[in-house]
């Protein structure tokens, strides 16, 4: 089997994570409107917001699919077919799809529109999917249940026309493949209709019935236990085996993440696989790369289900918690070649004498010390202390807009 090269495709929770995902290698973003789609506490955008990402996503050569990946009830299908005519008329290049009733209507309204069937519903089978591209599908976004030999299998038995995608890296659901109830039973919100309040990462204890107020530890710890904790997807040190397996699309998690997150495991990823890509036979894996994925908020890494079923080690039982170690602290706007200046927009506070590295598009990071502050008058300032604030910077180069500045915990 020879292999293709597969699609990065990254979150985008807005135009400006839209924006730094293609800027740091993203080959396409996923993205929702207001409505329709599972992450209905993201930015998400307006209309005219679509309009403009995929605009701008084309100008580049690069692509936008758009979530509607809802289990629809019946008042969901209320203007629904307006706004599948105006995806249609703006060209997205494919809407994500769980619920087949709306797939029927998208088959009727934007026939020309590819689509994607979402890891909502649960293909697991090469006879599954088979049977969705049979439906007018042209990709499956496998459930995140599957290891890489049923992967390898389900590519053997599935038409060449079929793409499969794949989730590589970020949070995981601990429903199957995100079907749950918990979110609805405790809170009244449905993650089926894009609310989840995420209990799964709450803390539990176990009460037996005829014994109100005793607590059975399930660990050896009287605090309770993340029973339902599951640590992030990694597959970075991966890549030859995804590949092998036939994956078409790599796709990494987190439409409610930062702009920063996003910028930093793209770029992971991106410069990974184009290094396997170059040179399969001398290729190794650079595990600096992973350092650069654990400076952004994380929780302890999995490989999930792709070499074995997870067992306890996958979890993360002590607590619900983040491991972040950097804080995101500016975007870099612009360059004043005249003066020398990066212009950049402050996301939380730095000052005079602070270390900070930068991020650079498709660069390794840039160490630097801050020692002089310029407000947007062009008077020196000790600190940066105001949220989007603007500054200018010392550098002697254009690092390049979407640039980051990061500084490390406790310096």
């Amino acid at each position: 089997m020879s292999i293709r090269k597969p699609e990065l495709l990254a979150p985008a929770g807005n135009l400006e994570k839209l924006k730094v995902a293609f800027a740091y290698g993203a080959d396409a973003v996923y993205m929702a409107g207001k409505r329709f789609g599972l992450r209905a506490f993201a930015g998400n955008f307006q209309k005219d917001e679509i309009q403009e990402a995929v605009e701008y996503a084309h100008s580049i050569n690069k692509k936008v699919y758009v979530t509607m990946n809802i289990f629809a009830h019946n008042e969901d299908f209320k203007d629904m077919d307006k706004y599948m005519r105006y995806l249609a008329d703006i060209e997205v290049d494919a809407v994500i799809i769980s619920d087949p009733g709306i797939l029927s209507l998208a088959r009727e309204i934007m026939p020309n529109i590819p689509i994607h069937m979402s890891t909502q519903a649960n293909n697991t089978n090469w006879r599954s999917a088979n049977f969705w591209h049979q439906q007018g599908v042209s990709r499956i976004i496998l459930a995140r249940e599957l290891s890489l030999k049923e992967i390898s299998e389900i590519r053997a038995k599935t038409p060449d026309t079929l793409e499969l995608e794949a989730f590589v890296h970020g949070a995981m659901c601990i429903s199957y493949s995100g079907r749950c109830l918990l979110s609805n039973v405790f809170t009244g919100r449905d993650a089926n209709r894009g609310q989840c309040a995420h209990p799964c990462r709450w803390k539990y204890s176990i009460v037996e019935e005829k014994r109100p107020g005793e607590y059975y530890p399930v660990l050896e710890d009287d605090r309770g236990t993340y029973i339902m904790n599951s640590k992030d997807l990694c597959m970075l040190e991966h890549i030859p085996e995804l590949l092998n397996a036939g994956i078409d699309g790599y796709k990494i998690e987190g439409r409610m993440k930062s702009s920063y997150y996003v910028a930093t495991v793209v770029q992971a990823y991106r410069r990974e696989i184009d290094d396997y890509l170059k040179d399969q036979e001398t290729y190794m894996w650079d595990p600096e790369r992973m350092d650069e994925i654990k400076k952004v908020s994380h929780r302890a890494f999995t490989t999930g289900f792709y070499f074995r079923k997870p067992a306890g080690e996958d979890h993360q039982y002590s607590d619900s918690s983040y491991i972040r170690n950097y804080d995101f602290v500016g975007m870099v706007l612009g360059y004043d070649e005249g003066r020398g200046l990066i212009e950049v927009e402050q996301r939380n506070a730095f000052g005079i004498g602070d270390s900070l590295e930068i991020m650079v598009p498709g660069e390794d990071y840039l160490d630097y010390t801050v020692t002089t502050i310029l407000d947007e008058e062009g008077r020196l300032i000790d600190r940066a202390p105001h949220p989007q604030q603007k500054i200018f910077l010392p550098l002697d180069r254009n690092v390049g807009k979407y640039s980051i500045l990061r500084r490390k915990q406790g310096i």
